[in-house]
């Protein structure tokens, strides 16, 4: 999906990951992030989040939890976005700002201690019994918590599996409820997806739930409440800053754009943002029908792969697809033409839309890129514990 984009823009991260995996420093099922682009990404959005007004909690599930990279986005964006408990652990012990807790996955009951010690900004709330929990938990502490009400997709508009949040029609009752908590301040609304790129365009677009979030954050002014931030996550990039603040939001979340891969950057090589990583594999054995088997780990089920490149010979062969319910153990190439060779154990380089976090993928991340000395600083797992 972005090795097109990544040949033309960074074929230096393409040319230290293809030498590194040669050399054996990092073994297949390797994401590579060119830690220089990353930060420079980082900078780009802030600068134009400080021009329009807005804030920006960064969010790092895609690049896996990486304490290098972590500390690289903080420089320019302070604050970040938690989906769990266990990606706040990891943001705070490498010296980023509580932004927002509970974005996604809603703080466990018995880690509410530890997570308000780390004073947040904001918690993002998806029912009465999870704010009267922070509520309860911000009083023994001796605070008043702020926090996100969070807006009940429309239909169709929610991802399985991140249901939840309160109906537009039930929030009157639900603030009146709020508004008696003692440990708690509504400060604000949320909902996600908020906005979206077309699968054939990859032009971004709001969603339904970016207009149900303005009529809610309307509500809650109407009861009294000033100030109140809206943050509109999903798909935040330098294209959709203007749109963000031109519709009223407050904050935006960035994740992909860090490492230039939302899917507008696979359709419009001239967004501003540059391809940040390159996922390396190897040829783990061929099919009897000469069809190459490569190492998995790290393929993401949305990841929409079209093609890898084995650079010992520059040969670009088609990704074959795999149902998303069986174990990447691995993945299947087309078999090359007649003529053409493929070694057992060479490199195989790919570049798709991915989520490191839920894979069993090492993360490497290389500084000196951009100028031109590149180097390895570190080798991580998917949850960014360091493993050399």
């Amino acid at each position: 999906m972005f090795l097109d984009s990544l040949l033309a823009r960074n074929p230096r991260l393409a040319e230290a990951a293809t030498e590194l995996h040669r050399r054996g420093e990092i073994p297949p099922d390797t994401y590579v992030m060119d830690r220089d682009a990353v930060e420079q990404n980082a900078a780009l959005l802030a600068g134009e989040a400080r021009r329009l007004g807005l804030g920006l909690w960064f969010v790092v599930k895609q690049i896996g939890r990486n304490p290098e990279l972590i500390r690289a986005i903080a420089r320019s964006i302070p604050a970040y976005a938690a989906i769990d408990a266990d990606e706040a652990r990891t943001l705070h012990g490498a010296g980023a700002r509580a932004g927002n807790l509970g974005h996604l996955v809603q703080i466990p009951r018995r880690a509410l201690p530890e997570m308000l010690a780390l004073r947040p900004e904001t918690v993002t709330v998806y029912d009465l019994a999870n704010a009267r929990a922070v509520s309860e938990e911000a009083e023994r502490l001796g605070l008043v918590q702020d926090v996100l009400v969070r807006i009940e997709g429309a239909p169709g508009a929610v991802y399985p599996g991140q249901e939840g949040g309160v109906p537009l029609d039930g929030l009157d009752a639900f603030a009146a409820a709020l508004e008696a908590l003692p440990g708690v301040r509504i400060a604000g609304v949320t909902a996600f997806p908020c906005v979206l790129c077309d699968p054939v365009t990859g032009e971004p677009a709001p969603t339904p739930n970016f207009d149900l979030a303005l009529k809610a954050r309307e509500l809650l002014a109407a009861r009294g409440h000033g100030g109140l931030k809206l943050s509109a996550p999903s798909a935040t990039s330098m294209a959709t800053l203007p749109l963000l603040a031109r519709l009223g939001a407050t904050h935006g979340e960035p994740g992909h754009a860090l490492t230039g891969t939302t899917p507008l950057h696979a359709h419009d090589m001239s967004q501003p943002e540059k391809p940040a990583y390159v996922y390396v594999t190897e040829v783990a054995h061929t099919l009897a029908d000469g069809r190459p088997a490569l190492f998995g780990g790290g393929f993401y089920p949305r990841s929409h792969i079209r093609t890898a490149l084995l650079p010992r010979t520059g040969l670009r062969l088609p990704v074959q697809g795999a149902p998303a319910e069986n174990i990447d153990y691995y993945r299947l190439l087309d078999a090359p033409r007649s003529g053409d060779e493929v070694r057992l154990g060479e490199t195989a380089l790919l570049a798709f839309r991915t989520q490191v976090f839920v894979t069993r993928s090492k993360v490497a991340v290389v500084a000196g890129l951009s100028s031109g000395e590149p180097r390895l600083t570190g080798l991580y797992d998917a949850q960014g514990r360091a493993l050399a």
